[in-house]
């Protein structure tokens, strides 16, 4: 068959090698390029410890401080409230408890097949350099939250995640750049980071072409409901194909809408400052839970980022963000590099309510297959997607129960 993947992302090119297995003919299609969104300025962790949504019942008490802080962790731009509102609904219904323990269900399923699917992408790829295995560190300050990061603990533990809790000076021994401001941290030994996000990308990229995947910088506003769709381009361009993916990642809500899909789709805008050639200062990865970002030893260089903005597509960075990042990191690290000298960067995250992304068949259309909405985890879920996109379009029940994922569950 002829397959049509909609986005050039990680998500759209990990897919692109899932149905090349399986002898397919593919086309990827973009409106800017290979690599241009988030996949090239994440924070280049493979972060299938994660299992928490950020939906939860204890968010909900926190949602009036966002609009108050705009430069908190998570900030809500006020001119995009009433835009926003009906996706904040919906974040408050899945922060319920039963919907919350619901979204975690669906979180480990896919978590639980990330790093064995990417460790076996990579090395088909050839790519296996780019990933690196040093575990990752979630660090903490107060010590009031030790009870409840032991409970996570067990938690990610039932779902077959490593994670040992280490008082501070064990956390100083793995990372003797971190000031004595820590209660403790959780060390998750099984956690990947990879060398560079854009760097990958552009690998797996490239080795999709070599594998006989073309590429075509377009873009599509509309698909038909044929037996055979047809991409529909603003100019009157068409591409007749027999299947298509929908992975355009923060931009994919029209198209599914154009496919009978109201897909409560927005836009976390993450921010980030890279130092390029800083390596060394640190091993692994690094999260302070207590500040809201992550660190992470790129070979390309260090980078700070992680905070989270919700303001749509059209508003312009408000860098002052990532500012108030790195001067929270410079309490807590020793060492790091005048800010002057980074590299600022924001990206749009697609992000759905209950932090689970769509991947399934289109209302309008069942030769119309979702793949998006993955939020933080695009990099991490992107190798897993791409082989239940492929079982979808082969006709083979996935490994996981897809309800979790399915487009029409809103």
């Amino acid at each position: 068959m002829k397959i049509a993947i909609i986005g050039a992302g990680i998500v759209g090119t990990a897919t692109a090698h899932a149905l090349l297995d399986e002898g397919h003919e593919v086309l990827i299609l973009d409106k800017e390029g290979p690599a241009f969104g988030p996949s090239r300025g994440n924070a280049g962790i493979i972060a299938h410890t994660d299992v928490l949504p950020i939906a939860s019942p204890n968010m909900l008490r926190k949602v009036p401080g966002f609009l108050l802080d705009p430069l908190g962790p998570l900030a809500i731009r006020l001119g995009y409230l009433p835009q926003l509102l009906p996706w904040l609904a919906r974040f408050l219904l899945a922060a319920r408890p039963a919907a919350y323990e619901r979204s975690i269900a669906g979180i480990i399923a896919i978590q639980q097949l990330a790093l064995p699917a990417w460790l076996a992408r990579a090395e088909k790829a050839g790519i296996s350099g780019h990933i690196h295995r040093r575990g990752a560190l979630y660090t903490y300050r107060n010590p009031g939250d030790t009870a409840g990061l032991q409970e996570l603990a067990k938690r990610q533990r039932a779902a077959g995640i490593a994670v040992d809790m280490l008082q501070p000076q064990e956390l100083r021994q793995l990372e003797p750049a971190l000031r004595d401001r820590f209660a403790g941290a959780a060390f998750h030994p099984d956690c990947a980071h990879i060398s560079d996000p854009l760097a990958l990308t552009m690998a797996l990229f490239e080795t999709a072409l070599a594998r006989g995947a073309t590429y075509e910088k377009a873009e599509v506003i509309n698909i038909s409901l044929g037996e055979r769709p047809a991409l529909i381009g603003p100019d009157g361009w068409q591409r007749v194909v027999d299947r298509v993916v929908v992975a355009a990642g923060a931009w994919s809500k029209p198209l599914a809408a154009a496919m009978g899909d109201a897909i409560p789709l927005d836009t976390e805008r993450g921010y980030n400052v890279s130092f390029p050639g800083v390596t060394g200062l640190t091993s692994r990865p690094i999260g302070f839970k207590d500040d809201g970002f992550v660190m992470t030893p790129l070979e390309s260089g260090l980078r700070i980022g992680g905070a989270v903005e919700f303001g749509g597509l059209q508003a312009p960075p408000n860098h002052a963000r990532t500012r108030a990042l790195y001067d929270k990191a410079t309490k807590l690290v020793d060492g790091l590099p005048a800010f002057d000298s980074g590299k600022l960067w924001m990206g749009f995250r697609p992000s759905l309510p209950d932090s689970l992304p769509v991947i399934g068949k289109a209302s309008r259309n069942p030769n119309v297959v979702y793949a998006f909405g993955h939020g933080h985890y695009g990099m991490t879920q992107s190798t897993a997607t791409a082989g239940l996109v492929a079982a979808l379009i082969a006709g083979r029940a996935p490994a996981i129960d897809m309800g979790h994922f399915s487009p029409q569950r809103f």
